[in-house]
């Protein structure tokens, strides 16, 4: 395992973070989910994202069970706030000061520790001040419950009002949490410069496209059992976008350059979203130990030049690249 800085600051994390979304307390079992967690130690990650909305909060107490027992100081975990939790109330969301600072509270306990490494406002806040939301993380950092904060899905514009504000009140705005792949590119445009302007890292997530990018499915064939694209549990609306026979096509073209390059296909498409130098960490999600394995294998993967033009050039025309993208990510408004 390799190990990079996240942002403009001395926190090291994991070239692979193991993330917990659609997986813990939700699509696999409780032992599944840790014996994954154990698997991502065994590789030498050290990072661990999750959020307290993934399952109703159940994400969060599973990771917790399942990081009992270590180390505390050798672990980075990372935890989001903004999406509605709890009964689902009219303060159950979004990124108001009572909204953070019960959402930490209720996090820690889950996560069973007394801080978290990186609290990450999940998605932008329309409807709270900006300044608001920053006070209150600046609140939890000096608490000692909070070391730096990111975000996820911002604009570059919201990047630079959030960056402000955090080093006026004197904290540490790190890192965005994008979606981001060899299909999804909407973050090269806009996103990306104004975080190497700031000193922010990217941790992406969905880096194998919810999977497509593992070349496990097929154009006109049958769905594989057992398969997100068939889960009715979030994971197939997901993955619904890049279920074309176009895609699938273009990335069965992927094949012989990850033969080649001695990499299976999740490798590639991890490996290819590390090249990008402003990018951190790359979350991988599992639900069996093997698929952990198998990305982790990515780290310190250095892809050729020559490897990435054919990549492009194989995936061109289904390349989804329009910065205005990352505007839909957030709600317009916060209702529970």
């Amino acid at each position: 395992m390799e190990y990079r800085y996240l942002g403009n600051s001395g926190l090291k994390v994991s070239e692979i973070t193991y993330g917990n979304w659609l997986t813990h307390a939700s699509q696999v079992e409780n032992d599944a989910a840790i014996a994954c967690v154990r698997a991502a130690l065994d590789e030498g990650i050290t990072t661990f994202d999750t959020a307290d909305v993934y399952a109703n909060t159940g994400a969060e107490t599973v990771l917790g069970e399942a990081l009992k027992g270590q180390r505390r100081e050798s672990l980075e975990i990372a935890t989001k706030v903004f999406g509605p939790t709890g009964p689902k109330q009219h303060n159950d969301t979004g990124l108001s000061r009572k909204h953070i600072l019960e959402s930490i509270n209720g996090s820690l306990r889950r996560l069973q520790t007394d801080y978290v490494d990186l609290y990450q406002a999940h998605r932008f806040d329309y409807e709270t001040p900006l300044e608001e939301t920053m006070q209150a993380f600046a609140d939890i950092v000096r608490q000692g419950k909070v070391l730096y904060i990111g975000v996820s899905e911002w604009t570059a514009e919201q990047l630079r009002a959030g960056h402000k504000l955090a080093t006026e009140l004197g904290v540490q705005l790190i890192s965005n949490q994008p979606q981001y792949s060899a299909l999804w590119r909407v973050i090269e445009g806009e996103v990306v410069p104004a975080s190497k302007e700031l000193g922010v890292s990217q941790i992406v997530w969905s880096p194998i496209a919810q999977g497509v990018l593992t070349g496990k499915y097929q154009p006109g064939q049958p769905l594989p059992e057992g398969s997100r694209a068939t889960d009715d549990k979030g994971g197939a609306r997901m993955i619904g976008r890049w279920m074309r026979d176009d895609v699938l096509e273009r990335v069965q073209q992927l094949k012989p350059i990850a033969e080649e390059l001695n990499l299976s296909m999740a490798q590639l498409a991890v490996a290819w979203v590390l090249q990008n130098e402003n990018v951190a960490s790359a979350i991988i999600g599992a639900s069996r130990p093997e698929q952990v394995h198998d990305n982790a294998g990515a780290a310190g993967v250095t892809i050729p030049s020559d490897a990435i033009q054919r990549i492009d050039s194989a995936l061109d025309g289904v390349i989804e690249r329009d910065p205005e993208r990352t505007k839909d990510s957030s709600p317009k408004t916060r209702e529970a």
